[in-house]
């Protein structure tokens, strides 16, 4: 039989809204991901960086939060107790709900959330889940069709399976910052960004569209693990197994441009600047740019992409005795117009106040009820049909408990018992009718 082509997403979404009541606030999503909900269990960045993705996306993300909350949230600088910067970043769009896992009611409540979801994603070791009985199968006892994500240290098949597991510790064991002391620095260093928790944040993303897709096309849930380690070694080893890459091995055993010690921002005349000399086109351009236009084809060293492959540390060499002559507003002229890649060397303060983003929408003003004006992030890119919505402020802690419960089919004296005991919790100052 041949499958008539569409979104196999389409008709599974439809029927999620046509039984789904609204939000309590009328909220509506928007885009992409509307009408698929997901029950967040993630805290500091890897998982919440995924979800904030899903829910950018239009996703119906529920954050489920300890009574304690997410500890991202105490993470300086901030106005407010709870809402540090980097929580702001990686909240938005989600709804919080508190849920004390460790009790009993708190359990079936993250149940019954879970029936009326389509994913689950989590990023604490699989044996904490099975400690709170929450594991694919008892989630699956009460919604078949759930997709239920792990993304956590090491996969369970190997020997590190159910070890801690932190971006710098993620780092240091697929050899980043060993790389770096090869490539010149004066110390093995980290690099000096959460790396490791958002590449396998975007691999979260991945596996639970392409397991949504899946579903929409076979009608089955499954269980995906997506591990940092082997997801940070593909990427690690996809540019450095070089020579390893056979058998028996070739020399290099790295790829050697990447490690080459003048592969950093050149030098010029009054600061720095970053330019790729990469292909032919380019190389012929940049000997007519500084007087040697013979030099490509006299030159072995330059003549072709294997050779200058084989011979890169003198190549880089020979662009950074080049750079060293001119200043840097001189080389961006003249590498425009020999239309050569290059851009400035920018810092992070630089890049905050860079006119592209400015320009291309990529800052929104956001005004948060209690932190007030914030610069957020934009969804990077563009859709033609399934635009995003408007962007809606991280949420405090627990700030839609009664608003989630109320939804999974809880009365207003349930809610009250569940927030007397400690089972869930509103933010200070909010009624629980609220």
């Amino acid at each position: 039989m041949i499958r008539k082509p569409g979104n196999p997403l389409r008709g599974r979404a439809a029927r999620i809204r046509a039984r789904r009541r609204p939000a309590a606030s009328g909220r509506r999503f928007q885009g992409p991901l509307a009408g698929i909900r997901v029950v967040d269990l993630t805290t500091v960045v890897m998982g919440p960086y995924a979800t904030q993705i899903l829910a950018d996306l239009g996703a119906d993300v529920v954050k489920v939060e300890s009574p304690e909350g997410d500890v991202l949230r105490d993470i300086a600088p901030m106005k407010h107790s709870g809402m540090g910067h980097i929580f702001l970043h990686h909240n938005r769009n989600k709804r919080s709900v508190v849920l004390d896992l460790k009790q009993a009611a708190g359990r079936a409540a993250l149940l019954r959330l879970a029936r009326e979801a389509d994913v689950l994603v989590y990023n604490v070791r699989p044996q904490a889940m099975a400690r709170l009985k929450l594991t694919y199968d008892d989630v699956r006892a009460v919604n078949p069709k759930i997709i239920y994500v792990g993304a956590y240290g090491y996969g369970e098949g190997g020997t590190y399976a159910g070890e801690p597991a932190y971006d710098d510790l993620i780092q240091g064991r697929v050899g980043l910052p060993h790389l770096l002391f090869e490539a010149g620095a004066d110390r093995p260093r980290y690099v000096p960004t959460a790396i490791s928790d958002r590449i396998t944040g975007l691999a979260a993303v991945n596996a639970v569209t392409a397991a949504l897709v899946c579903r929409g096309l076979s009608g089955k849930g499954q269980a995906v693990e997506v591990p940092m380690f082997e997801t940070l070694a593909h990427m690690v080893l996809g540019d450095h197994m070089g020579g390893r890459t056979f058998e028996p091995a070739l020399e290099p055993f790295r790829y050697a441009r990447m490690l080459a010690p003048h592969r950093a921002p050149y030098a010029t005349k009054d600061g720095y600047f970053c330019v790729l000399v990469y292909n032919d086109k380019h190389w012929r351009s940049f000997f007519r740019l500084i007087g040697r236009e013979a030099m490509f084809d006299s030159d072995p060293r330059f003549s072709s992409q294997e050779a200058r492959s084989r011979n890169i540390n003198e190549v880089y060499a020979f662009v950074a005795e080049q750079m060293a002559m001119r200043t840097s507003a001189q080389w961006r002229k003249l590498l425009r117009e020999a239309d050569i890649p290059s851009a400035p060397l920018n810092s992070v303060d630089d890049l905050i106040d860079d006119p592209h983003l400015r320009q291309s929408g990529f800052y929104e003003a956001m005004n948060h009820p209690t932190e007030g004006m914030l610069r957020v992030m934009a969804a990077p890119g563009q859709w033609s049909a399934s635009p995003p919505g408007a962007l809606r402020p991280a949420p405090r802690l627990g700030e839609h408990s009664v608003e989630v419960l109320r939804e999974a089919g809880y009365g207003a004296a349930e809610i009250r018992a569940m927030i007397a005991r400690g089972v869930t919790a509103v933010p200070k100052g909010m009624k629980p009718e609220e």
